[in-house]
């Protein structure tokens, strides 16, 4: 079965002509030979772009090549523009398989007899379906929630063998790429496909999708600006996910937005504000905000709220790398390049090796033109891209959560001018970000830090008295042992001083008996010299091998 799949990938790949994609000056002689001898696969797309050709034999493909597409189109970084551009269209829509065998997987998962003793009004017929799962509805029959409308998200059946071998066939041939390719080490595939298989079994563990989803509703709980539907947590499973069914617009229905008289300038802001609260605020973001998972609500259209779905894909950010984003953000917006270059120094992203004023002028010679432009028609994403190109040139290392954020923001930015074309992205996060980092630093930060941390002091303060004795205690004993261990040092300081003295004794009476001896000096004065150095590196041994306490 492998080989057949290898020769189907092999056949795709020729049929799209993939192989004139590559330089041929790239291929070994082997893979040119190879490729001649196999005259009956034509490029049967020359009339084609490479950019469209790559993505047609992706989507021929399969569903795990295709979300391998489009992971691999936010990654502008290593590819050309023409190509990512084409792999950001690329669509994950798939046939679904047959709703009773759907039924017959949930009944299993739940550990039911007949799903209808659990749901009311299931829906055998999907409501969507992608590569990796497929949704049908229902309602809630008992408990407190009984009546609700809910969605049932399945895994497909056998996707776990299928995924497992496209993934083993992708990593032989990011080893060949990675060998043969001269700009092998900065593509790195390899680690692409690493990732990408991090990605997509993380999106296969539906229990951790609900996790995440319960994680963002607690974030989010209460707020104008988005919506997380509720997850029914004992009637998920790994393959299983019982969710909230919403009645909301999908966010790329324009004219239906405008039709309900939605204000879409504040919608595109509050997208904004959205991704960057996420970022900031929370350090836990929805990293897969593409239009398909994003929504509007129908409730105050002079309010736009947006509802989420879909959250296989989250990113976090630490506090170090938090706050150095904020600030490179920050020193961009007010074009400050020496600043840019010392914040990815400072932050370990680019090593303490790298010449600050080459960085500095590398960045300039990037950005600066693109500042030239109005600031409403300058994509905030491309500068980030940009950006890490940049610094890549200066060893930076790839940094998987800001890949995820790249790719979010690029998400964000193109939605936002989707709804609104006249967003000024650059306007509307300069005052978030001046905002949160006045919250970091100064006094409000200690206010802040005093109240995360009362609960714990409030928890230790009656512990304080017997802590403030073991801890005095702890310091009397200390102090005991370090006069002991002290009196031992100088004790054995003493001793070996003694060892010493006996031991240059030793060496002159030995020198003393020599001479004597040379100068041909009485027997009886050279046997008594003799004797003495004996004596004295006797003793001298001794000392040194007596054990010191």
């Amino acid at each position: 079965m492998r080989i057949r799949r290898l020769y189907t990938i092999a056949r795709t790949f020729l049929h799209y002509g993939l192989d004139t994609v590559i330089p041929a000056r790239w291929l070994p002689w082997s893979v040119r030979m190879a490729r001649y001898t196999l005259f009956w696969m034509p490029n049967r797309h020359k009339d084609k772009e490479p950019g469209v050709r790559v993505r047609l034999a992706l989507e021929s493909l399969g569903p795990v090549w295709v979300k391998f597409g489009q992971m691999l189109s936010t990654r502008r970084d290593l590819l050309p523009p023409d190509i990512a551009n084409e792999l950001a269209l690329l669509q994950d829509k798939v046939k679904p398989f047959p709703g009773e065998q759907a039924q017959q997987l949930i009944e299993d998962a739940l550990g039911i007899d007949y799903i209808h003793a659990e749901f009311d009004n299931f829906e055998v017929r999907p409501l969507a379906s992608a590569s990796i799962a497929q949704v049908h509805t229902a309602t809630l029959k008992h408990g407190d929630d009984a009546g609700e409308d809910v969605i049932i998200k399945v895994i497909r059946p056998d996707i776990f063998k299928v995924i497992s071998a496209d993934l083993r066939l992708m990593e032989t041939l990011a080893a060949v790429l990675a060998k043969h390719l001269p700009d092998g080490r900065r593509l790195k595939p390899r680690e692409v496909v690493r990732e990408y298989r991090k990605t997509l079994l993380n999106e296969l563990d539906l229990a951790r999708e609900a996790g995440n989803a319960m994680q963002l509703r607690r974030n989010f709980e209460d707020s104008e600006l988005l919506y997380i539907p509720k997850v029914y947590g004992h009637y998920t499973r790994v393959s299983v996910l019982v969710m909230e069914r919403i009645d909301a617009i999908p966010v790329n229905d324009v004219e239906t937005l405008n039709i309900m008289g939605v204000d879409m300038k504040k919608l595109a802001e509050r997208g904004v504000e959205v991704f960057f609260t996420q970022v900031f605020r929370d350090s836990f973001f929805h990293a897969d905000m593409h239009p398909g998972n994003i929504f509007v609500s129908r409730q105050n259209p002079e309010s736009p709220q947006y509802i989420g779905i879909d959250f296989g894909i989250v990113g976090t950010l630490n506090r170090e790398d938090k706050r150095y984003l904020a600030e490179n953000f920050l020193a961009f917006f007010n074009r400050d390049y020496r600043k840019v270059a010392e914040l990815h120094v400072d932050s370990g992203w680019v090593p303490a090796h790298i010449n600050v004023e080459e960085f500095e002028s590398a960045i300039r010679t990037v950005c600066e033109p693109i500042f030239n432009k109005p600031l409403a028609d300058i994509s905030f994403g491309h500068v980030l891209v940009n950006l890490f190109n940049t610094a890549r040139q200066f060893e930076m290392e790839v940094q998987p959560q800001l890949v995820l954020l790249q790719k979010t923001l690029l998400y964000v930015e193109g939605l936002g001018r989707t709804l609104y074309p006249q967003l000024d992205l650059w306007q509307t996060a300069k005052p978030y970000l001046e905002r949160w980092m006045k919250e970091q630093l100064g006094w409000r930060a200690v206010v802040r830090a005093l109240k995360e941390n009362a609960p714990y002091w409030a928890e230790k303060l009656p512990e304080m008295p017997i802590l403030l004795h073991d801890y005095l205690s702890s310091q009397k004993q200390q102090q005991n042992f370090q006069r002991q261990a002290f009196a031992q040092f100088e004790a054995n300081q003493k001793r070996l001083q003694r060892g010493m003295w006996w031991g240059f004794i030793t060496g002159a009476l030995l020198i003393s008996t020599t001479l004597l001896w040379i100068d041909q000096q009485p027997w009886w004065l050279v046997a008594a010299g003799g004797a003495a150095t004996l004596i004295s590196g006797a003793v001298s041994w001794y000392r040194s091998r007596r054990k010191t306490v």
